[in-house]
């Protein structure tokens, strides 16, 4: 949740709770701009989620939101009710802002599938992420809000979300301790990382063909290809397709890593089957 924000901006897309359904459009809270009292009841609950029920959110306890008729789905609707009721979860596009008078105007065809599920992702991310705030404030014996104080909003203004910040920790502790060498709070957080978050990673491959027409060409070839898998800062396996075609697959932390990896295995392959005296190219995609 984006705390110390009390409004969206314009564009964003938000997590919403349907709370009443007029005929002229529907009211909704904003699940990740609670107000005071709510984020008093989402501290209640964090610390009891046994009894969560017992602390019911109420009107007032997040900011509302409106999404007009209009904005609900496209072409003309006969029943509101066939697209959005009381109780719902939604993801909405943020129109319009008016904070002096508290209004937020939403738009809910705006929103394709593909970014519903993003957003929703994204949401329960940043919920875990809270949780494991907790984890680390208990740690290092703090609260909950002196750890956002101390390093907490650092964390986010440099890896966009407290969530990637717990993801970082998990791939390279040091891109932590760089925002406080050496404090506490770093060992505690890559502590609770490394027990709660799966690394984030992709795969990509692409082709060799290669070729060596010397008489012991096929072993120049396969030593050159065990050799870039044996690469620590190339994480390449092969896969035999047919001669001269081999798969190279990477793994990576994100896509620019991996594309980078990919073409310095290729060249390492290619490089050692020419000075042999063959020939290679590399097509990243077939």
């Amino acid at each position: 949740m984006p705390r110390g924000l009390d409004f969206p901006e314009p564009g964003e897309l938000v997590v919403c709770t349907v709370s009443d359904v007029k005929n002229f459009g529907a009211f909704v809270w904003l699940d990740e701009y609670p107000t005071e009292s709510g984020r008093k009841k989402l501290d209640a609950r964090s610390k009891n989620p046994d009894k969560a029920d017992a602390v019911p959110f109420a009107s007032g306890d997040f900011r509302e939101g409106f999404i007009h008729i209009t904005e609900v789905a496209p072409g003309w609707i006969k029943y509101i009710r066939d697209y959005v009721r009381e109780g719902q979860k939604s993801v909405c596009k943020v129109l319009k802002v008016d904070e002096a008078k508290g209004h937020v105007d939403l738009s809910l065809k705006s929103v394709n599938e593909h970014q519903k599920r993003e957003k929703v992702q994204q949401f329960k991310n940043e919920q875990k992420a809270d949780k494991l705030m907790e984890f680390v404030a208990a740690k290092i014996g703090a609260t909950v809000d002196a750890c956002w104080d101390d390093f907490g909003y650092a964390l986010v203004d440099k890896f966009g979300s407290l969530y990637a910040a717990f993801e970082a920790a998990v791939v390279d502790e040091a891109k932590i301790d760089k925002i406080e060498p050496g404090a506490p709070w770093v060992a505690a957080l890559v502590a609770v990382a490394g027990e709660n978050i799966t690394p984030p990673y992709v795969d990509i491959d692409g082709y060799l063909e290669v070729t060596c027409p010397r008489p012991d060409g096929a072993k120049h070839i396969r030593d050159a290809l065990v050799k870039v898998q044996k690469d620590d800062k190339v994480r390449v396996s092969v896969q035999y397709i047919g001669a001269p075609k081999y798969r190279l697959l990477v793994r990576a932390e994100d896509y620019k890593t991996a594309e980078e990896e990919i073409a310095k295995a290729a060249q390492k392959v290619i490089k050692s089957i020419e000075s042999h005296g063959g020939e290679g190219k590399f097509i990243r995609k077939e």
